[in-house]
């Protein structure tokens, strides 16, 4: 009976002893398959380790330098900064614009004077008695100058010298007379239309040009930007704005040349006509009182 004991009891011992034997070969085998996991996870955590040494991250403000002065893009520093021959044109053209303004202001003048004198004239002049009287009257120093004394002047002296060359001016000569008047005024009158007409074809030339003129500035000025374009390698339109703004401002100038140009143009143009038709009815006055002096025996 205990004899049975002991060899149960030393098969119990013998039991787990084997167990505890075997105990460290069963971990390493439970341990194996999540190897490779750790394996695989080296590799990808050293490639995220040199990640940011391979590609470095931008930085937050990569403009180029033109994207910082872009604010400071001005006429200014647009025509300092243009090309030669296009400043040139931007020179000439503001040139233009202002002496389009001064024959403005210079023929606006001329005309509020001239009506204003030629006013005063007929009103003296329908006052007159005989051929004498206008020739006075339009040689005063009051009107000087005045296209419509001058239409007077003429006539009336061209009358005079008839007379003094022993001529009959009345009678059966008097149509002669009248004819010979008639042409003195007509003198008168061609050199009053150039008088009118000064400015009036510079005017015209600016108004019709200088578009034309402002666009050869862009043309020019735009194709220096894109030989920049090629030069440089880049599309990034920071490098070429500066460029094509100066070029454009040359047409903006050709367009502020011509548009006030072709405006006074027109404008002259209507005073002009307004005066040349004011002088024709003047000269048939003028006509009509000679025919009247010469039937009276003046």
């Amino acid at each position: 009976m205990l004899d049975n004991k002991l060899k149960t009891t030393f098969s119990a011992l013998l039991g787990a002893v084997a167990l505890m034997a075997s105990a460290p070969a069963f971990a390493q085998d439970a341990a194996a398959p999540a190897a490779p996991a750790a394996d695989a996870a080296a590799p990808a955590a050293d490639a995220a380790a040199a990640t940011p040494a391979a590609t470095p991250a931008a930085p937050e403000s990569a403009d180029p330098p033109q994207m910082k002065n872009a604010g400071k893009l001005n006429v200014g520093t647009m025509f300092m900064d243009a090309d030669p021959v296009v400043k040139v044109i931007m020179i000439g053209l503001a040139l233009a614009s202002v002496l389009s303004w001064t024959i403005l202001v210079t023929k606006i003048l001329e005309f509020n004077s001239l009506n204003k004198v030629s006013d005063g004239f007929v009103e003296s002049f329908r006052g007159a008695k005989s051929i004498n009287d206008m020739s006075r009257i339009a040689l005063s120093e009051e009107f000087d100058g005045n296209p419509l004394a001058d239409m007077a002047a003429a006539a009336a002296q061209e009358i005079e010298l008839s007379r003094q060359a022993g001529l009959q001016i009345t009678g059966e000569h008097r149509d002669t007379t009248i004819d010979r008047a008639a042409h003195a005024v007509s003198a008168v009158q061609a050199s009053l239309a150039r008088r009118l007409s000064g400015g009036m074809q510079y005017l015209a030339s600016v108004g019709s040009n200088g578009p034309f003129i402002g666009l050869f500035g862009t043309v020019y000025g735009i194709m220096n930007s894109f030989i920049g374009i090629a030069n440089t390698n880049t599309t990034n339109l920071a490098v070429v704005a500066p460029g094509i703004a100066e070029a454009l401002l040359a047409t903006g100038l050709g367009l502020f040349a011509a548009i006030p140009s072709v405006i006074f143009y027109n404008y002259f143009q209507t005073r002009i006509s307004s005066f040349g038709a004011r002088s024709e009815g003047f000269v048939a006055e003028l006509m009509n009182a000679i025919s009247r002096q010469l039937d009276k025996g003046a």
